[in-house]
């Protein structure tokens, strides 16, 4: 296939946005095996990015199970120490944190998990992942104040009280316990949630909800949100810009409508076709050669395209070596030779080239109307 030219770009303006939390160069490699024949899995390979305070946005990673999303997660969360680069907090390498800075870090960067039981202990009631929380990190100083954090953290995400308090977690529903857990974040007042497949296992029907209280919470109370999914219909629904990864690379990354609507690289391209549309007399996207990439019995290698051997678009070059992040406008980039005629993006903050939005309460009725 020709190489698409493409002009070459400057990064943006907004690269002078102040990092909150920020991933420079990060590598996380998973070794298993004898020590004589070792297996190295780059689960995430040299990613710069970074999530600001100001603007407060919702940045989607999507990508099929295996890509790497979720151990990126992890690595902001500081869970997962990685292989090589650093994790940087408020400027503040977040490996280097200890006792009062270690405890902020934790409170301000919290989490919502995929499965919305396993994070609860079954032998407490709800009560107690806030009433920990509230005695860790000193957030009252009497029983009285400390019932009403938790009730307005709790009605914050649109559920009642006195329906919540005092059961235990198997009996509220699989989108009421998820709900619980944004709540229990929302009573830390942090500046990121990192949410990994907060809805893929509750009902389609609860799923509008729990994005919407998301959504909500970045736009009236400013937090960034890093939402991690394998759904695309969903990250288009909720997100400002975001990243698509492939075996541990950012493959392409931008606005979240340039990139689903318009998908450059060809990986983004085939996960927006196996997205099923609700029209009968439309028929599945065109995938000849698919099954068939030039270059299918390839064995992918560190120096090669990680995607290679699924490509149907693959050239040469791309089996003998790592293509560079190329800047295919102001607000997109794709790590893929067929734009290598574009302006090379070296060692950049994927973020310096996400698209800035008022994150207003109008534009979310707008986007609702959509």
């Amino acid at each position: 296939m020709t190489t698409i030219t493409q002009t070459n770009t400057s990064p943006p303006a907004n690269t002078a946005a102040s990092p909150l939390l920020e991933l420079r160069n990060v590598t996380q490699v998973f070794s298993s095996g004898p020590i004589w024949k070792r297996e190295h899995n780059y689960a995430v390979n040299d990613v710069s990015f970074s999530l600001t305070e100001k603007p407060a946005l919702i940045t989607a990673v999507a990508g099929e199970s295996g890509s790497g999303k979720t151990t990126l997660g992890r690595i902001m969360l500081g869970f997962q120490r990685p292989t090589s680069g650093q994790v940087l907090f408020s400027g503040k390498d977040v490996t280097g944190m200890r006792g009062g800075e270690r405890r902020q870090y934790r409170r301000q960067v919290q989490a919502i998990f995929q499965d919305p039981f396993s994070v609860y202990n079954p032998f407490y009631k709800i009560d107690h992942i806030f009433t920990v929380a509230i005695a860790r990190f000193k957030l009252a100083s009497s029983s009285d104040e400390a019932r009403h954090l938790i009730e307005e953290a709790i009605s914050g995400v649109g559920l009642r009280p006195s329906e919540t308090l005092g059961r235990y977690p198997h009996q509220l529903s699989g989108g009421q316990r998820q709900r619980v857990m944004v709540a229990r974040s929302l009573l830390l007042k942090p500046q990121v949630i990192i949410a990994d497949e907060p809805v893929s296992m509750v009902d389609a029907s609860l799923r509008a909800t729990i994005l919407e209280t998301l959504r909500a919470l970045n736009h009236e109370l400013g937090i960034a949100i890093l939402y991690i999914t394998h759904d695309l219909t969903t990250a288009y629904q909720v997100a400002d810009n975001i990243m698509i990864m492939y075996r541990g690379h950012v493959v392409e990354a931008g606005d979240v409508e340039h990139v689903i609507n318009d998908p450059k690289h060809p990986y983004t391209r085939l996960l927006v076709q196996s997205i099923p549309m609700p029209d009968p007399s439309r028929r599945w996207a065109d995938m000849r050669g698919v099954n068939d990439p030039p270059f299918s019995d390839v064995e992918v290698t560190q120096g090669m395209c990680p995607f290679v051997n699924r490509c149907p678009d693959a050239l040469a070059e791309c089996a003998q070596d790592v293509p560079d992040t190329y800047g295919l406008d102001e607000h997109r980039i794709s790590k893929c030779f067929l734009y290598q005629n574009a302006g090379t993006v070296p060692n950049a903050d994927i973020a310096a080239y996400f698209n800035i939005r008022d994150a207003s309460p109008s534009n979310v009725d707008a986007a609702d109307n959509m």
